[in-house]
């Protein structure tokens, strides 16, 4: 993008970038996930392979009005504290690596420019540090999402899969979380900007550029990669029936998962809660960018007036 066509707003000043990007972050991380919370719980179980009986829902709306009506109001959102805690240095690690990334990138492919491969490139390489974060948080919270989880605490559920199955258990799905977020960020940076391109050319703080442009990336990425997010919530869980169909004991990588899930229930259990995947994402990455754009903005804004005082 031209230096000389945007505000101050975008560049931001080189002595606080990363502080500015980690912090923004941090707090637009947290926001997403902890909004959304609900509707993820409802997609942890949609994409349960061998559901419960009392455990089956027809949409989203409908699990989410029986969950809490036979499980208790706040049942969806156990496990949101130990969410909140990754979210929170996972998202100021990625946003911090993105901003750098996509900057050094755009350089040296379009210098002057904004490059789509910079920026699919740069989401691509913040996911592996976004999710080596957040996967132990993720394991965690999707036992504690299922129906009948035996886990009532975090602390327990933590302990339960450390002496269980050991220290390895809380990055099981790392390289399927990977398989599923490299090509879902590539297409949700890729659209965001494509779209800032024609929504918002100037690239001014403009919130409704930011939030129609975010929706617009969290469903396309989040539709594309729900089969690889179904193979990430049997690996996370161990889903005990789903076992039961697999001889060798614990699911442990990618392509078991994938086997696993086609056993059970064909081609269709790919797409298992795609429904309740792309409502969580809309609003989830119109919540992220916004947020994370306006701090961007007010933090830049403010280091600006404290510049110009001294």
């Amino acid at each position: 993008q031209d230096p000389d066509s945007g505000p101050d707003y975008e560049a931001l000043p080189a002595g606080a970038t990363v502080t500015t990007h980690m912090v923004a972050g941090a707090v637009a991380g947290i926001l997403e996930h902890c909004v959304m919370y609900p509707i993820d719980c409802v997609k942890t179980r949609m994409q349960s392979l061998q559901p419960d009986p009392a455990a089956r829902y027809r949409n989203v709306l409908e699990a989410l009005w029986r969950i809490m009506r036979t499980e208790g109001l706040w049942r969806p959102m156990r496990g949101l504290n130990v969410t909140a805690t990754g979210a929170g240095p996972a998202h100021a690690l990625y946003f911090a690596c993105y901003e750098k990334l996509k900057k050094t990138l755009s350089d040296i492919i379009h210098p002057g420019g904004n490059s789509h491969i910079a920026n699919g490139a740069a989401g691509c390489v913040a996911t592996l540090l976004h999710d080596a974060a957040m996967n132990p948080a993720e394991v965690v919270k999707q036992r504690m999402q299922m129906y009948n989880s035996p886990y009532h605490r975090v602390t327990d559920c933590v302990r339960a899969v450390w002496q269980n199955e050991g220290a390895g258990a809380f990055y099981r799905s790392y390289t399927t979380q990977l398989a599923m977020n490299v090509p879902f960020q590539a297409i949700h940076f890729m659209t965001y900007e494509f779209l800032q391109e024609h929504f918002n050319p100037q690239r001014r703080y403009n919130p409704s550029s930011h939030v129609l442009s975010g929706a617009c990336a969290g469903a396309v990425a989040a539709a594309a990669t729900t089969p690889l997010d179904v193979c990430k919530t049997l690996l996370n869980t161990q889903e005990s029936l789903a076992l039961n169909s697999n001889f060798t004991g614990h699911i442990t990588g990618m392509a078991s998962a994938f086997r696993t899930v086609y056993q059970v229930g064909g081609v269709t259990a790919y797409f298992r809660g795609v429904q309740a995947r792309v409502i969580y994402q809309i609003p989830s990455t119109a919540i992220a960018w916004s947020v994370y754009e306006f701090f961007k903005y007010l933090i830049t804004k403010r280091q600006e007036e404290w510049r110009a005082g001294k």
